[in-house]
């Protein structure tokens, strides 16, 4: 059964006098894939930046493991919670392993010894990822779905049990898409890892994740199984467009196409 890792009550974000989010209640579980989708503007990346620490809330409460989310130290906050911006910093000197390395930063700190237990973790992550052919290659000569899976393994690397991902796919062709995408399902399953993903495509969206979350205008619009969420009428009130749902041919996800 999948259980409450993270909570946020009423959360509001204001910017420069303009209102970003406001009114959000949202309750994370264990174990599950959770989608963010919307309109460009309606507050899916301010929303996991609040849930990453990386910034604070104007109002609301927001709780980890039950535990006021102020009340956890930078390091021990990093040992729960990994997070991925849209934007990744420039990496291209560095080697996979180097970079998965720095995923365990928050365990042994600048001047902490790196042992034989973390060298383990960083082999075991890059092996997970399906890296270990690159592990000593130059993230410059690699792939965007390479790189996108090497920041992926750095995230196992940290050993969190929450990994946050602002449109890990914005970039990737479709079966780069859908690689990144399945491996984060099926860590999510493996390991009971809390996965929040800011997702532009409907129909990834609905073929990946377990619960998605629609914003729009800063407000939750719906909240709920795939199947809830591609509906047209559903669609329509998220995207202000006429789309119709279609049954996968092969499975049981809904497809949903703008027409």
């Amino acid at each position: 059964m999948s259980t409450a890792f993270l909570t946020m009550s009423q959360i509001a974000f204001q910017a420069d006098g303009r209102s970003i989010l406001s009114g959000i209640d949202l309750t994370l579980k264990s174990g599950r894939v959770h989608g963010l989708v919307g309109q460009n503007g309606s507050g899916k990346s301010t929303l996991l930046k609040i849930m990453a620490r990386q910034i604070a809330p104007t109002s609301g409460a927001v709780d980890l493991k039950g535990e006021p989310l102020a009340r956890w130290g930078g390091r021990t906050f990093a040992r729960q919670v990994a997070y991925m911006p849209q934007f990744t910093p420039a990496t291209d000197s560095m080697t996979v392993r180097e970079l998965v390395a720095l995923g365990r930063f928050p365990w042994h700190g600048t001047l902490g010894r790196f042992t034989d237990a973390d060298q383990k973790l960083v082999d075991e992550a890059i092996e997970r990822t399906n890296l270990h052919r690159f592990a000593d290659s130059s993230l410059a000569n690699m792939s965007g779905g390479e790189r996108q899976r090497a920041w992926i393994a750095l995230m196992l690397a940290q050993n969190a049990q929450c990994l946050l991902l602002d449109e890990p796919t914005s970039a990737l062709d479709l079966l780069h898409q859908d690689g990144v995408l399945a491996l984060l399902g099926e860590l999510s399953h493996e390991r009971r890892l809390t996965i929040v993903v800011v997702l532009h495509d409907i129909n990834l969206a609905a073929r990946y994740c377990d619960e998605i979350v629609a914003l729009k205008n800063g407000r939750i619009l719906a909240h709920g199984r795939p199947a809830e969420i591609v509906r047209s009428d559903v669609l329509k009130s998220v995207f202000d467009l006429e789309m119709g749902v279609f049954p996968h041919p092969v499975s049981s996800d809904p497809i949903s196409y703008i027409l």
